[in-house]
């Protein structure tokens, strides 16, 4: 009796389909290095052995400089900036995924619904969505917030309806597409409902471009926290707050650099973080 290995020889396993969607490229992995060391300096904030973010070393001021004491040096009221920026971590790692969360949320829904249903309602919401991008972004910002308040549930608001119509003209775009395609017409002849076939034929085969867009999105919303803080209309202090802390310092800026510098470096590399990790996405998704 013939063994089968002598007429079908061993193949090298071939790693499977989900294995093989999971590997990023270089960009991406550094992208999810520097995302995963700031999510991780904002959880272990509480624990780690540093002073409270808001309390101050009067002495410390004396020479407000880098030190073994303070390894970033003090701010001008004596308050640790390593603290201060670890702390800061956390309200950024907060505010951002919450308001672009509920952008895509919001922009996803309603892109299904005009780019399926269309008529209508697909023109009323199109139109609306250029009416709020038509806005300068931080001009908006200003009004909304000096009128209603700076405080994290205004920024949130503010950013996701800000963002929704960016989310909600990716999602129309791809839903236009994607609704022509065989398996949307399968379901609709099945009888399945409007609904069902949104959410579970259309908007799974568009996620890939809306996940990029909110790596994206996570970026542009942290500069634009940094922005608010930095024009006074941000997080109330005091919350540690990046942009808040270059505003409080950059006066000093050329006798103490390292007041504004450190905190520019933290919103620069988070940015820079998700920016690499949505190149990553998307050099995936096109291999």
């Amino acid at each position: 009796m013939t063994d089968i290995s002598d007429i079908a020889p061993m193949s090298t396993p071939v790693p499977a389909r989900g294995t093989r969607r999971l590997r990023l490229s270089g960009a991406g992995r550094i992208g999810v290095g520097i995302v995963l060391f700031w999510a991780a300096a904002a959880l272990l904030a509480p624990i780690l052995p540093l002073p409270a973010p808001n309390a101050s070393d009067l002495l410390a001021l004396a020479d407000p400089r880098p030190s073994m004491a303070h390894w970033l040096g003090v701010d001008l009221s004596g308050r640790d900036i390593l603290s201060r920026i670890i702390w800061g971590a956390r309200t950024v790692l907060t505010v951002a995924p919450i308001a672009v969360a509920g952008a895509t949320v919001v922009g996803a829904l309603l892109g299904l619904l005009a780019g399926y249903r269309g008529g209508l309602l697909d023109t009323v919401l199109s139109r609306t969505s250029d009416v709020i991008l038509s806005f300068p972004v931080i001009i908006l910002y200003m009004i909304i917030l000096t009128r209603f308040g700076a405080s994290a549930l205004n920024i949130v608001l503010v950013i996701t309806v800000t963002k929704a119509p960016i989310i909600y003209r990716l999602v129309r775009a791809t839903t236009l597409e994607l609704s022509q395609r065989e398996y949307v017409a399968a379901a609709q002849m099945r009888g399945e409902s409007s609904l069902y076939i949104m959410l579970v034929e259309i908007l799974p085969n568009a996620r890939g471009p809306v996940v990029v867009d909110v790596c994206l999105r996570l970026g542009y919303t942290t500069i634009a926290i940094g922005v608010l803080g930095f024009l006074g209309i941000g997080l109330p202090p005091p919350t540690p707050d990046w942009g808040g802390m270059v505003r409080e310092t950059y006066g000093m800026i050329s006798l103490y650099p390292h007041m504004a510098i450190f905190p520019c470096v933290a919103i620069s590399t988070l940015v820079i973080g998700f920016n690499l990790l949505a190149v990553g996405l998307r050099r995936r998704a096109r291999a």
